[in-house]
């Protein structure tokens, strides 16, 4: 990883271009996550950090891995903040590995969720003050949007933000489904000041701010409740000007779960087609028959339609093309619909013995049904899909 940011640096300082990796680092990538996760990640260890609350939804040696040794938790920030200044494309390889692996991991909302929030904000200190520490794995952070109503739109909003006296704020409101609340070491905070709907930084050991874990379908992904009485946050950006960028981050951030998906999708396939080809009825393999056969062709389909629409919108956000937004929703909307179909195919090839809790598949499904559902669910998914599309 550092020869590959290396040389992608040199090359962005002699052309005044941001750093893409080619098609042979990218598989380089692949292979040195792919060896990682196999070692630290297989479903013995999922399934410890899943059953067991006090782990709080990672191992923090693994964590530190993956931030010393890899550099993944930098690979996308950029170099002025201690980053390698890669972008999508790279996180997708990433994430794609990840969601395959079903790691138990902060990663998806602090590298890339509230990272990207606090890069929209354009607020230089904050990011200058945070970044470094997320691109090191010394600090994480989560973005609190969702209340009651699960939706993560600006709109939605109803925690209220009144200045105190100190020159800071003060928050109050209760926000939901945030993940990894209680591990986070920062909280970005979406609430309504008097100027309009603003973005705050929140310690998690502030006053007045409490955290509890939520029951959740999926235990390798945990969500937190916050609850906010008169705690003391600091402005992230300008004033009312949060909007746009809790916009830009929920596109960010379906794209990145979309690419986790696609992952997860590739894991299942192969997992169905191993499986057709060794389980044996009436003689032969279950994969001869053409029902199996019509399922495992309409699996794969839907693989390689997500795959092609994460790939690209990741090339449309890299190359700020002007339907990046629209390209992400639609991976989003794509992968999701995908996952939770195949996911749910895989148990039904696996026969009797993909209902079991002891089978795998049950993993995959519980993580695409959740991920179907972080951002708001398939509903609000498809009516950003469309406002991103101008319908």
């Amino acid at each position: 990883m550092s020869e590959l940011a290396s040389e992608s640096s040199t090359q962005r300082s002699e052309q005044g271009q941001a750093p893409r990796a080619g098609d042979e680092e990218l598989a380089d990538l692949r292979a040195a996550v792919r060896e990682f996760l196999a070692d630290h990640s297989d479903e013995e260890a999922v399934r410890k950090i899943a059953d067991d609350p006090e782990r709080r939804g990672h191992d923090p040696l693994v964590w530190s891995a993956m931030a010393d040794q890899l550099g993944l938790l930098r690979l996308a920030l950029p170099e002025r903040f201690g980053g390698d200044g890669f972008g999508f494309p790279e996180l997708r390889v990433v994430l794609g590995e990840q969601g395959a692996a079903l790691l138990c991991s902060p990663f998806l909302p602090s590298v890339v969720i509230a990272a990207q929030a606090l890069l929209a904000s354009g607020d230089e200190e904050a990011c200058a003050r945070y970044l470094p520490g997320i691109g090191a794995g010394t600090t994480i952070a989560t973005l609190a949007v969702a209340e009651s109503a699960g939706v993560w739109d600006a709109d939605a909003v109803e925690a209220v933000a009144r200045p105190g006296k100190d020159g800071t704020w003060r928050l109050d409101g209760t926000k939901s489904f945030v993940p990894y609340a209680s591990t986070a070491d920062l909280l970005l905070v979406a609430a309504m000041a008097p100027e309009g709907v603003s973005l705050f930084a929140v310690e998690p050991d502030a006053p007045g701010l409490t955290t509890r874990e939520l029951e959740t379908l999926d235990g390798t992904r945990p969500l937190g409740q916050v609850q906010l009485t008169e705690a003391p946050a600091t402005l992230v950006g300008r004033l009312g000007a949060a909007a746009p960028v809790l916009d830009r981050t929920l596109d960010l951030a379906g794209l990145a779960l979309a690419a986790e998906q696609v992952g997860g999708l590739r894991r299942c396939l192969e997992m169905s087609v191993a499986y057709a080809k060794e389980r044996q009825q009436f003689g032969r393999a279950i994969g001869s028959f053409q029902a199996v056969k019509h399922k495992l062709a309409d699996m794969l389909a839907r693989v390689e339609l997500a795959d092609a629409a994460t790939e690209d919108a990741a090339l449309a956000v890299a190359e700020g093309r002007p339907d990046a937004a629209a390209a992400a929703a639609a991976a989003y909307v794509t992968a999701s619909e995908a996952f939770e179909l195949v996911a749910a195919e895989t148990i039904q090839v696996h026969g009797g013995i993909g209902f079991t809790w002891e089978h795998p598949a049950h993993l995959y499904f519980r993580r695409a049904r959740a991920s179907q559902n972080l951002l708001g669910g398939p509903t609000a998914a498809l009516q950003r899909l469309l406002a991103r599309m101008g319908i």
